[in-house]
């Protein structure tokens, strides 16, 4: 039989397994699926908007879970080991991910998703009592624009490791960039709504920036950039002072992060608690954020209930 020919009428699983057995080339066959590894759950849903039927996606940092401190399992490598492309973010957010393929032995082309974004800057400027270290936000995706070229050097990448279907890469990537642009009109109607001495939340970690950039809310953060550092009592003081003084009318909880933080800073200060946004992490398939797009929908949704007209 020749090398990685299957017999028909084999279940999947069987075949599956006789094709490893075979020792099946790398090359793909018209009707298998590129197998996709993705860091995180935002990731994972953009490769498979642009992907489709094409892909068999897998996300390492599962959905409600936080990608800064995640900490890979012997697992992740073998995953790692048997895909045929990685998407990873950049921009710092996966500190684990080069000793990880290094270690999985895989030879997958890497995306890197952010690649042509230009970050924004962070000073470490949180009352952390660290000096000043400069680093890029690596949350690019909380900007609409950023999404898009998300989506763009996600279809070169599908495209260049299987240029058989790189048409259908291109047209599902073209819906797609317009389902974005839709959206990126929506979130700008929608605060247009909001008055402006309203446009001010405080959040668990710093994780808006570049929504801040684009759409004009401004977050304010008890945490810096990672959701590693932990708040000091300090910052806790500090962040009610501010929510009092400024009059700042909500605080939101993100679905990554430890809730008594900002339960205990509602509480002290008196703002509302404004719900759960998502901002690292889509929520499960039954959730309410299990794409980008209803990510983005749902935080939107959640900001202007707590901070629109009274």
């Amino acid at each position: 039989m020749p090398r990685g020919r299957l017999p028909t009428g084999l279940p999947m699983a069987f075949a599956l397994l006789f094709a490893a057995l075979c020792g099946a080339a790398p090359a793909l066959a018209a009707s298998e699926k590129l197998g996709v590894v993705a860091t995180f759950s935002i990731l994972g849903d953009l490769a498979a908007q642009v992907g489709g039927e094409r892909v068999a996606v897998t996300t390492l940092v599962k959905p409600d879970a936080d990608a800064h401190g995640y900490a890979p399992a012997p697992s992740d490598a073998r995953t790692l080991a048997a895909a045929d492309l990685v998407v990873v973010n950049g921009l710092g957010l996966e500190g684990w991910i080069d000793r990880l393929i290094k270690a999985s032995g895989a030879k997958a082309p890497v995306v890197v998703a952010s690649k042509g974004i230009k970050p924004i800057e962070e000073a470490d400027d949180h009352g952390h009592g660290h000096a000043h270290d400069h680093h890029a936000d690596p949350h690019a995706w909380q900007s609409i624009v950023n999404a898009k070229v998300y989506v763009a050097n996600i279809r070169d990448g599908l495209s260049r490791r299987d240029p058989t279907h790189a048409a259908e890469y291109a047209a599902r990537a073209t819906a797609y960039l317009g389902e974005l642009d839709a959206l990126e009109g929506e979130v700008r109607a929608t605060i247009a709504k909001i008055p402006p001495a309203q446009r001010r939340i405080i959040t668990t970690h710093d994780a808006f920036g570049y929504f801040t950039a684009a759409y004009g809310l401004t977050f304010i953060a008890p945490q810096g950039v990672s959701t590693d550092s932990e708040a000091s009592p300090r910052d806790v003081a500090r962040i009610v002072r501010q929510i009092r003084a400024e009059k700042i009318p909500a605080v939101f909880l993100e679905t990554i992060a430890d809730p008594r933080l900002m339960e205990q800073i509602a509480r002290e200060s008196g703002a509302a608690l404004g719900g759960k946004v998502y901002s690292d992490a889509l929520s499960g398939p039954d959730g309410p954020a299990p794409t980008y797009v209803a990510m983005m929908r749902n935080n939107l949704n959640a900001f202007a209930k707590a901070l629109g007209p009274r």
